[in-house]
């Protein structure tokens, strides 16, 4: 009997313990987890203690870079939703997938339309079809207030018909219109995000189809002058980067809303001459911007009526424009020393 209580027995305990605490773990899925939404969310959902996370990522538009600091803490799938077949195995047993993969830009869903439609349409198809074959319980998806299209109606309401205008935001609605289907024909919970304007840290401002803030930032360090499209007095409702990844962890969360979409916005809007004048006067500088003419595709003004995702989803943004550029505009300065040479 005295060997009931010697190191065995001890051993014993822990080794059910630690089964108990593994079978507790909860398999979180970010697809895009190495893009500028997707690797916030990634570090937001680690501050979870029922976390384990993977990320799939084909690097198009990602980097592993974004996750530097947490990679040892993540599993890092490189491949493609374009794939079914390597996708299924992956997404297999999850509690929740937060679907971000896309091509994210309306310049370059007009520019060169076939990879974006590939990528955000059948994609998209293939990452639910995993998911409800795969016994997932809940699918975030990353919709986008393009879809409401250049409507004069302001504040955006889900209630609102779209109107989409670029072939972007096309295949946004089209994953909404999935997710609901993926609900109601197959029974998986899906909850679908507008992301309206979001910025912040690890936005790439390299290429032409950067977010108008990453590229205000680049020229903002630089000391030269931004093209503005238009005539800067379209508004956007900016929102911060960590305040959407809060979001999307409450609607993986939140009971009684599966199959429903809703705006994921800030609830304020500010037009690209505020946000201009506001970073000069944050560095102490005055650079004129450049106009050139408006972009296909582009809405004159986006603003979020956010009472729904309040009163469904518990959204509470924390950050104010002024807040959310101070700490962006911190760290573009930080990758500015970073990049200099020694």
């Amino acid at each position: 009997m005295g060997c009931c209580h010697g190191p065995g027995y001890r051993w014993w305990q822990w080794r059910s313990g630690f089964e108990r605490v593994t079978e507790n773990m909860k398999k979180y899925i970010v697809t895009g987890g190495a893009g500028f939404i997707g690797s916030a969310l990634v570090r937001t959902l680690l501050q979870q203690a029922d976390s384990e996370v993977e990320v799939i990522d084909n690097l198009l538009t990602g980097y592993e870079h974004n996750l530097e600091e947490v990679r040892d803490r993540v599993q890092l799938h490189r491949l493609d939703i374009r794939d079914g077949a390597a996708l299924a195995p992956v997404i297999r047993g999850a509690d929740t997938v937060f679907h971000l993969a896309a091509i994210p830009s309306v310049p370059r869903s007009i520019d060169n339309p076939v990879p974006s439609h590939e990528i955000n349409i059948d994609g998209t198809f293939n990452v639910f079809r995993a998911a409800e074959q795969g016994g997932v319980r809940r699918v975030v998806y990353a919709a986008s207030s393009s879809a409401y299209g250049d409507s004069e109606t302001l504040p955006k309401v889900e209630s609102m018909a779209p109107r989409p205008k670029s072939p972007y935001a096309v295949q946004k609605l089209v994953g909404e219109q999935y997710a609901s289907v993926f609900h109601s024909c197959f029974g998986l919970e899906t909850v679908a995000l507008r992301f309206f304007n979001v910025y912040g840290p690890r936005q790439d401002p390299t290429s032409a189809y950067s977010g108008v803030l990453s590229l205000f930032m680049k020229h903002l360090l630089a000391r030269t002058a931004p093209t503005i499209f238009g005539d800067g007095e379209q508004s956007r409702d900016f929102t911060y980067v960590e305040d959407v990844a809060d979001l999307c962890v409450k609607a993986s969360r939140a009971e009684g809303v599966a199959g429903k979409m809703y705006n994921a916005g800030n609830g304020g809007r500010f037009t690209l001459k505020f946000v201009w004048d506001v970073l000069q006067k944050m560095e102490g500088v005055e650079i004129a911007p450049h106009f050139g003419p408006p972009r296909s595709g582009d809405v004159r003004h986006s603003m979020a009526d956010t009472r729904l995702a309040v009163a469904e989803l518990g959204h509470s943004p924390r950050f104010t424009i002024e807040e959310g550029l101070t700490r962006t505009l911190a760290w573009y300065r930080t990758q500015t020393i970073k990049t200099q040479p020694a």
